[in-house]
């Protein structure tokens, strides 16, 4: 049995009497922290939330909300829109956390842009003018000082978790010396994440270039016609399945061309239900957990042991398998590097190469881009939330360039795909520091 005995006097001015608040490590955890000169973040910055915006669309201000910030860079994939209207804009060296929803909750970055710039946040707060080194906060709340502090003043029951501005105030620092190497650290892994980013354009525009589409411009018709014969053939009567654009695209491309299925056998994932949703355990990958770049944390959700060890021999994605998603987010393409203990859900695809003469980062990289977005955008239907049925699936269209080209395409992927790694093992030297820091101290 684990418990803590706690005198009258420091339960916080009664203001929390729940033993969550007080467990062991906890408390083993603020000792090694008041060993130090310590600061709260309410004395040392401004603690301040976002106003949610009124209207989405198509507008110019892009919003950050809790499940769009990542674990390591500022952002983990397409923002939506919001009006500019009563917005709160986001500045320079702005620390965001989020601050609401099972998952999200507690994920902390940086906002490294110029002061106004057209972004805003939504159930995010946001920690600015701070009267010590903005990264230094950084790197310390993504700590684990910083972490435990930000579950311990997290609110409400699971599906309903809430961090106000008001707990975060509590969250107390030690004042370390040589602040600056946290700055530092995030900008160079910064550099690096910016060259790798632009490793992998490369990439992308060697693709196009080779494929003869490179400065294709799409452009939808305004009118055209087809038969019916097409119509039976395609099952399809609605006016943007037959846009011009879809076939002009493919017409343009001149190399071989196979049909997904050709290439590839794939095995659909499982949906075991919400119910089955653990705090602690094996995570559950879902479409919201994949991006081009790789899979994330978003709004992660687990399954326990037990329900892992029945599932895994049919439904756990192996290094050197392509995860592809078909719902919700379809055509979202993963390349394994590695072996992954997960179940992935029933909108994932696990795809294995068939054919040797098929790189595996180059089929990724078609997969990602244009080429199949568009056959994507053309056959995906559903209003609500869009599905890319499986057999839409195996006939996409895949274009072969030359077994020498792919490779030259997947050294550029590859490349990037180590710049990345190398970026993050940066942010996480950052975060190390901090502990090391405060684990020193006697």
């Amino acid at each position: 049995m684990t418990y803590s005995i706690i005198p009258k006097s420091h339960l916080e001015g009664a203001l929390r009497l729940d033993p969550e608040y007080y467990q062991p490590e906890y408390l083993e955890y603020l000792n090694k922290i008041k060993k130090f000169k310590v600061i709260s973040l309410g004395d040392a910055a401004s603690i301040l939330r976002g106003n949610t915006p009124k209207e989405y669309g198509d507008f110019e201000v892009p919003i950050v909300r809790s499940g769009d910030l990542d674990s390591n860079f500022f952002l983990s994939g397409d923002l939506l829109n919001a009006k500019d209207d009563n917005i709160f804009y986001l500045r320079k060296n702005d620390i965001l956390i989020s601050s609401i929803g099972f998952g999200s909750i507690g994920k902390v970055n940086i906002f490294t842009g110029a002061n106004d710039s057209k972004g805003t946040v939504s159930e995010v707060t946001v920690i600015r003018e701070s009267k010590i080194n903005s990264f230094y906060i950084w790197a310390f709340l993504k700590s684990k000082y910083g972490q435990f502090q930000i579950n311990r003043e997290i609110t409400g029951a699971t599906g309903q978790l809430h961090l106000n501005t008001g707990n975060v105030e509590n969250i107390v620092m030690p004042l370390l010396k040589n602040l600056d190497i946290f700055e530092k650290l995030y900008v160079k892994a910064d550099k690096i994440f910016e060259k790798s980013n632009s490793q992998y354009a490369q990439a992308e525009d060697l693709l196009l270039e080779e494929l003869g589409i490179k400065d294709l411009k799409s452009e939808e018709d305004l009118s055209f016609t087809t038969t019916l014969k097409d119509c039976l053939r395609s099952e399809r009567i609605d006016a943007e399945f037959f846009q011009p654009k879809y076939e002009n695209i493919l017409s343009k491309i001149k190399v071989k061309k196979e049909k997904l299925s050709d290439l590839v056998s794939w095995q659909k994932g499982i949906e075991p239900g919400s119910e089955e949703y653990v705090e602690e355990g094996k995570p559950f990958i879902r479409v919201s957990n994949m991006s081009k770049f790789g899979l994330n944390d978003n709004n992660q959700q687990f399954l326990s042991e037990k329900l892992y060890n029945e599932l895994k021999d049919k439904y756990q994605p192996q290094k050197g398998e392509i995860l592809l998603s078909k719902d919700a987010t379809p055509g979202i393409t993963v390349l394994l590097g590695r072996d992954v203990e997960g179940i992935i859900s029933g909108g994932i695809l696990r795809l294995k190469i068939k054919d040797k003469n098929l790189v595996p980062q180059y089929l990724s990289l078609v997969l990602n881009s244009l080429i199949c977005q568009m056959q994507i955008e053309r056959d995906a239907g559903g209003s609500i939330i869009i599905h890319w049925r499986p057999d839409q699936v195996e006939n996409t269209i895949i274009p072969i360039l030359p077994l020498k080209t792919q490779q030259k395409i997947a050294d550029l992927v590859n490349e990037s795909f180590k710049l990345r790694k190398e970026a993050k093992e940066l942010l996480e030297e950052a975060k190390k520091r901090v502990e090391e820091e405060i684990e020193k101290k006697k």
